[in-house]
């Protein structure tokens, strides 16, 4: 815009008396002095324009309120600002400030400030004079340093300092006790203070991508609640460390696993020709000395190699753990590729050490750098005769080496945490009740039931010990040594009557099984772990119980209808062992005739439809077909369940694949197929045809593939997984349906939430968890529509539930009242607005819901570029 225009726009303005300017977006390169002359205005948006200084005529402006200058070329902050004392937002985040000017101190009125996103190195003391703010923005700048003088501004909810190049952050942010929402994501954070633990009201501690240390990530990832909770025991109880970590070994059967932890326990040991393989897990323990005098324990894991024990491996292989793969030299059978996806996948890429057991001295080539150009976790290829003992020495000295840089070794922790961790440790027994754990807290420093909760919780993830907090029968005990618990599990797994019995055994035959006295009185807490670790499932409340492992690898004889076949793939990358043994478990109560499963495979039965489920190690895929009236229904509650075990492999890289239904394909048993991913990606583009490779000049609709199939999960590129969700009491089906059509016609099925819609995905059990996590994370705005019935119903109310969190939260964005009659909610306001529904046709009510979303959707637009 031309300075001219400008000109006139403000004599206008001037003329007017206006309270309000917008000039934003103008590509305006200075502004006229003549804005001085606007002394009415309350608010100036000059945002997003090429202004490298403002004139001092600005500071004439002295009842403006919210000024917004952002976007902009300013290298400094003008000091005239700072006579612009009613201002009660400041913005002026994307510029190119490497200071802010001593004068800004005088905004005492100040409540929102903006400097995000620009070149400033320190966070200038002068903000501490600003004792009003409640929302500071300093993301995405170049901080090394936070002022101190922050901790005068007591009245904080938001502090944002994500972004930068902080190495530490002040205790006196401890101070800041209304504080709400701490952003600290992409820094360089390494402990947090423990005041921070202070902050009781604090909700939202973003700390991703920080090489934090302390608090330790296994408490970390449980949330703020946990981590305020662990800040404030180490505040209170002092600092100690821990020296402790898990050594698993691991590889094929034979290959001399048990010979290596024996060797580094004690290389006087005397190897045995006659050695039987680990049957299931041996536990050894192992110390050593560290520099400053610290003893260091190492729990070496020897993990059984028969193929049987692969798919229990992934319950003990663990993070910031190290790994022995040994690899016999007269064998050469060791499968490389898969032992290493394995611990990449299921150990989040832990460090490994390759020993290659060169019996009789006999040399073994592997080829180094393709390894290790597909495995960045190896980190020594080494080689031994374990008889000789000729490698050990160096063997060891690695061993120790990378066991102490592994990231929670010496990690400060509460000393509380260490003292107990020293008293289970000397504890001898297997197992002890939670109330006796509880009690040796007690001894050692605990006062609060959640605080040593947290404890165990942090060593359950660790290996240490196992705590099933989850579980009403196995939270009452606390299994101190974990191999006990495996070697029961491996008991039933490795028994003859069991295996001869393909799998299936009775409640008396585990108490044959478990007749050694240190398993007395632990039967059903044992046969718990077997279910919680997916090992084996009751045959309907029988006392029979099934093992997927020892099932037949034979698939059985039966009858299929191949005419109107749902069909779907999946395919990995690298397939670990186990998922359909897992899916066999997790999807048992659809199981009717249990000869119609076997090692590899299912055959599901649900309302007159049937599903045939089936692994296909060797070609890394999963084939599933569904026939019958409800075969949408039962398909997407396979997929469910696939896409649940699926989603445990925090790095496992698999596809899912959609069949074609051209004219060609339909019907056929072995259509063209489109990876599932592609479909989303071309809905999420606006392309919704896509063309058959079996009839190339078929062009078949992508929403159609999906819905003919299952029902379409969220998009990609999106947070949510819905747009908009409905929340409503039955009585008013009629005309919030008409609602729902509406919406589906501006968004598409997939993108609404409205139960009638989606009755396959809540057929089932857990309905009233699964429908406040809708409401409550998968939806970017809920509409509720509020009458006296909806305070009556029990679905409503549990609805409402995860609604209120979120209004609790501040988050009352995402939600939208609509009203059929002034029904007090309890919490609600009378003040609150809404859209009242009387006297309006259903669809203007939907024209002011999708009003609505469009503003969220700039909002999140706003949020993307600067978190507002």
């Amino acid at each position: 815009m031309w300075k001219k225009e400008v000109l006139k726009i403000i004599e206008k303005a001037a003329i007017d008396g206006a309270k309000m300017l917008d000039l934003s977006g103008q590509g305006i390169k200075s502004l006229p002095a003549e804005i001085g002359e606007l002394t009415k205005l309350q608010y100036l948006n000059l945002g997003f324009n090429k202004l490298a200084k403002l004139p001092v005529e600005i500071g004439r402006l002295a009842n403006l309120q919210k000024l917004y200058l952002r976007g902009n070329q300013l290298t400094s902050v003008p000091a005239e600002l700072g006579k612009l004392t009613n201002l009660v937002e400041l913005y002026l985040s994307g510029n190119q400030l490497t200071s802010v000017t001593a004068e800004l101190g005088k905004l005492t009125n100040l409540k929102r400030l903006s400097l995000h996103e620009n070149q400033l190195k320190s966070v200038p003391a002068v903000l501490g004079k600003l004792t009003n703010l409640t929302h500071l923005y300093l993301y995405g700048n170049q901080l090394m340093s936070v002022s101190v003088e922050l901790r005068k501004l007591i009245n904080l909810t938001l502090l944002n300092l994500g972004r930068n190049q902080l190495t530490s952050v002040p205790a006196e942010l401890g101070n800041l006790t209304n504080l709400e929402d701490l952003y600290l994501y992409e820094n360089k954070l390494r402990s947090l203070p423990v005041e921070l633990g202070r902050l009781t009201k604090l909700e939202i501690l973003d700390l991703k991508n920080n090489p934090l240390e302390s608090p330790p990530p296994e408490v970390v990832n449980k949330g703020v609640k946990a981590i305020r909770d662990y800040l404030r025991q180490l505040d209170k109880a002092g600092k100690d460390y821990l020296y402790e970590g898990k050594l698993l070994i691991v590889g094929e059967a034979g290959a001399g696993k048990t010979s290596l932890g024996k060797k580094i326990e004690d290389e006087n040991y005397e190897l045995r020709e006659d050695q039987e393989s680990t049957p299931g897990i041996d536990v050894i323990e192992w110390h050593f000395g560290m520099e400053g005098g610290h003893d260091f324990r190492v729990n070496m894991w020897d993990f059984g190699g028969q193929e049987i024990y692969h798919s229990t491996h992934q319950f003990f292989l663990t993070k910031r753990s190290l790994y022995a793969l040994v690899a016999d030299d007269r064998k050469e059978d060791t499968d490389f590729n898969y032992w290493l996806n394995v611990v990449e996948l299921l150990s989040d890429n832990s460090p490994v050490l390759i020993v290659k057991n060169e019996k009789q001295d006999r040399h073994r080539e592997i080829n180094e750098s393709a390894l290790r150009g597909q495995f960045s976790n190896i980190k020594e290829i080494l080689a031994t005769n374990l008889a000789t003992n000729r490698g050990l020495k160096e063997i060891k000295k690695e061993i120790r080496h990378h066991m102490s840089k592994l990231p929670h070794v010496g990690t400060e922790l509460p000393k509380t945490w260490v003292k107990v961790r020293e008293a289970l440790e000397k504890d001898k027994r297997n197992y002890i009740s939670v109330d006796e754990y509880f009690d040796i807290c007690e001894r050692n420093g605990f006062k609060e039931k959640n605080d040593k909760l947290q404890l165990s919780g942090y060593l359950h993830d660790l290996g240490v010990c196992l705590h099933f907090q989850d579980d009403m029968l196995l939270r009452k005990t606390v299994i101190l040594k974990p191999d006990w618990g495996t070697d029961a599990v491996y008991e039933v797994l490795h028994n003859v009557g069991v295996m001869k019995n393909k799998g299936r055994f009775s409640q008396s035959d585990v108490d044959k099984i478990w007749a050694e006295p240190r398993f007395a009185g632990m039967h059903a807490e044992l046969l718990r772990l077997m279910i919680n670790f997916k090992l084996c499932y009751e045959i309907k409340e029988t006392g029979e119980y099934i093992a997927p492992e020892l099932l037949t690898k034979n698939q059985p004889g039966y009858d299929w209808d191949e005419g109107k076949n749902l069909i779907l793939r999946y395919t990995y990358e690298f397939m670990p062992k186990g998922i359909v043994t897992q899916f066999i478990v997790g999807m048992h109560p659809f199981i009717v005739d249990q000869d119609l499963v076997w090692r590899e495979g299912v055959i599901l039965e649900k309302d007159e439809t049937r599903a045939e489920v089936i692994e296909n190690y060797g070609k890394r895929e999963i084939r599933i077909r569904v026939v019958g009236m409800h075969r949408k229904e039962l398909m997407t509650i396979v997929t469910y369940e696939l896409d649940k075990i699926h989603d445990t492999y925090k790095r496992l890289k698999h596809s899912k694949w959609i069949p074609c239904n051209c004219e060609v394909c339909k019907g056929s048993q072995e259509p063209h197929f489109y990876q599932y991913d592609t479909l989303r990606d071309f809905m999420s583009k606006g392309y919704y045809k896509i063309q058959c490779q079996k009839k190339p000049d078929e062009m078949v609709n992508v929403r159609g593939l999906i819905d003919d199939v299952m029902v379409l999960t969220r998009v990609k590129g999106t947070e949510k997984r819905f747009r908009i969700a409905l929340s409503f009491s039955g009585e008013r089906r009629k005309y919030v349906g008409k609602v729902a059509e509406s919406l589906v016609g501006e968004f598409g099925e997939e993108q609404v939430f409205y139960d009638k819609n989606f009755e396959a995905e809540l057929a089932r059990l857990d309905l009233d968890t699964y429908l406040q996590g809708i409401y409550h994370d998968d939806s970017e705005l809920i509409v509720v529509f509020l009458c006296a019935e909806y305070e009556k119903k029990e679905w409503c109310g549990l609805e409402w539930r995860a609604i209120r969190d979120l209004i609790k939260k501040k988050k009352a964005w995402e939600i939208m009242f609509v009203r059929f009659d002034d029904t007090e909610i309890a919490g609600m306001y009378s003040i609150d607005g809404y859209v009242s529904a009387e006297g309006r046709e259903p669809e203007e009510v939907a024209e002011r819901i999708i009003e609505r979303y469009r503003m969220n959707e700039q909002r999140l637009r706003d949020e993307k570029r600067g978190r507002r």
